[in-house]
């Protein structure tokens, strides 16, 4: 049984992540606390998110559409495809010309600019044909003006003090909140949920502002979702990050999200965190910090989401590359191989320097996919890759000393394993590698194979990155 060494700022640093006590494995420690149930889907343990925006995924922003780049995600390694909600949007309050897609106006039916049912169970069954999940974006906290709860089920909402219904933040004029002390509305939500399981064979939800729903609510739907098929749940919330919407006193630290109900929650502090490194406010081995706080609070086996952009930091906060500057890619190779489930935006690969608009019609300009074979390299290697599959309580994860700007980690597996190095700073940096154990190496983007072990050097380029995957010893003979 393995003791978890908690960062220093100096020196070879380790997290070792936890494993159940019954494993084989020598480097696992106990297993994570009784009130863990989550049994994440199978497919889950090697999967990489992919937020779809299908408004703005191509000009006819179709199902249809959209599904002629089903090979291309496949082959990129998306494991997992999030479809922004899909639902009729509400006309009454509308912002811009189209509005909010998390303005839902009738939970149990397509939005016709989409396409329709059977196009969206098409769409689903050719994921699935290449191995890829579906998950849609579920808004139940609130939904538009024009509702039709609202004319069905006036009484299922908050009231404000002259009787009239209320938005749930001042700013989200367009919709109206939702009232869980009625036991009748969450009757109709599960089953509206699952619904959609039923009808349209998705594979889970996004659960958008997870924490302003009960969770008593989240933890009972997801056990009605589960008598259908295992199903995948992402929480859009942080519980290490206050929310800036939320009044104070309002926001609870202790939901218990990764227990019962989500497999997995937005890393937003992280997020928060990478900003602050580009604008120079932080340093970079403050990232030791939020990952002994993260090891600290949960066990291995949970999943945060990780990423660097998102529908809403893209529309509202800037794109990657106002925002991270030349920092975009060397962040993006942390997200995507630090032990946490990446989450990649659409037009990512695009190298999409542009805010989409967020209430009207905004086509992402794709440019070849400028950045296709990076996203490949990087979602393919998470993919067949063990010390790098998500919340395996049995892998490794060692921080190594590593100048300031930079960053570097080893994850290992049994015979697998990964090291990963990135430079933050304008200037190049030399890394020495200590105490690492001897092995042949590919670097994943450039294809060069090296024997790397303790004392080796290596350079990594101004904004750059180096990641090399172990490789089987060649023979004696020197020959593969």
């Amino acid at each position: 049984m393995v003791t978890l060494r908690l960062p220093l700022l100096a020196g070879l640093l380790s997290l070792l992540v936890a494993c159940t006590s019954s494993s084989t494995e020598t480097d696992c420690a106990p297993a994570a606390p009784p009130q863990y149930t989550i049994k994440h889907p199978a497919w889950a343990d090697s999967a990489s998110i992919y937020e779809v925006n299908i408004r703005q995924y191509t000009p006819e922003g179709t199902f249809r559409a959209f599904e002629a780049h089903l090979p291309r995600l496949q082959q990129m390694g998306v494991g997992i495809l999030w479809l922004m909600p899909v639902q009729p949007i509400g006309r009454l309050n509308r912002k811009g010309t189209l509005g909010s897609q998390y303005s839902i106006q009738d939970y149990r039916a397509v939005n016709p600019e989409f396409g329709t049912m059977d196009d969206l169970r098409h769409l689903v069954a050719e994921a699935h044909k290449r191995g890829m999940h579906v998950i849609l974006d579920w808004v139940a906290n609130h939904t538009s003006w024009d509702s039709k709860l609202a004319k069905e089920h006036p009484e299922w909402f908050t009231k404000g003090p002259n009787g009239q219904f209320v938005p749930p933040v001042s700013d989200w004029q367009d919709v109206i909140d939702l009232d869980y002390s009625k036991p009748a509305l969450r009757r109709y939500m599960t089953e509206s949920m699952a619904f959609w399981v039923r009808e349209a064979d998705l594979d889970g939800f996004r659960c958008d502002v997870a924490g302003l729903v009960p969770m008593d609510f989240w933890n009972q739907t997801r056990q009605t979702l589960e008598k259908q098929k295992p199903v995948f749940m992402l929480a859009e919330w942080d519980e290490l990050h206050n929310p800036p919407f939320l009044k104070k006193g309002e926001f609870n630290s202790n939901t218990g999200m990764l227990e019962k109900a989500f497999d997995a929650t937005y890393a937003l502090r992280m997020r928060y965190l990478l900003d602050s490194i580009s604008r120079g406010q932080q340093p970079v081995v403050a990232l030791d910090k939020y990952l002994q706080v993260e090891r600290t609070r949960y066990p291995a086996t949970t999943y945060l989401m990780y990423f660097t952009t998102s529908h809403d930091i893209n529309s509202w906060d800037g794109t990657e590359y106002e925002r991270l500057g030349k920092n975009a890619l060397p962040q993006a190779v942390l997200t995507a191989l630090l032990p946490g489930i990446p989450m990649v935006y659409s037009g990512q690969e695009a190298a999409m320097k542009k805010r989409l608009r967020f209430f009207d019609k905004d086509t992402i300009p794709w440019n070849d996919f400028p950045l296709q074979d990076f996203y490949t390299k990087l979602l393919q290697l998470k993919k067949r890759n063990p010390a790098l599959h998500n919340g395996d309580p049995c892998s490794q994860f060692t921080r190594l000393a590593s100048p300031a700007k930079t960053f570097a980690f080893l994850r290992r597996k049994g015979k697998s394993g990964v090291l990963t190095a990135v430079n933050m700073d304008a200037q190049p940096h030399q890394l020495t590698l200590a105490t690492l154990g001897p092995g042949v190496y590919r670097e994943v983007f450039s294809g060069q194979v090296l024997r790397l072990g303790s004392g080796s050097k290596v350079m990594v380029p101004p904004y750059g990155y180096r990641v090399y995957e172990q490789l089987p010893d060649p023979p004696r003979d020197g020959l593969w």
